[in-house]
């Protein structure tokens, strides 16, 4: 996916919703219904779109990290308390 650099100002509703401009989310194929993860960070909100798109970019992603023997672990943890 090539991210253009183009720019667009939204505005906030009373109950803080944003439209996201038609662009973008053809771009990053959101459809009505996709969930989002939203992140304070230092600069700002990050909104992230969790499309089918984006988790298969996670596949192998904590390879080589040990994350499945530290869930497994805490599953055992869990169990035996």
């Amino acid at each position: 996916m090539e991210h253009t650099t183009k720019t667009t100002t939204v505005h906030f509703s009373a109950k803080g919703q944003v439209v996201i401009p038609h662009w973008l989310r053809k771009e990053f194929e959101i459809e009505e219904g996709t969930p989002a993860s939203v992140v304070p960070t230092p600069r700002g909100i990050l909104i992230t779109p969790l499309t089918a798109k984006h988790i298969r970019g996670l596949r192998g992603s904590l390879k080589g990290s040990k994350a499945m023997e530290l869930l497994l672990s805490e599953r055992k943890k869990e169990r035996e308390s």
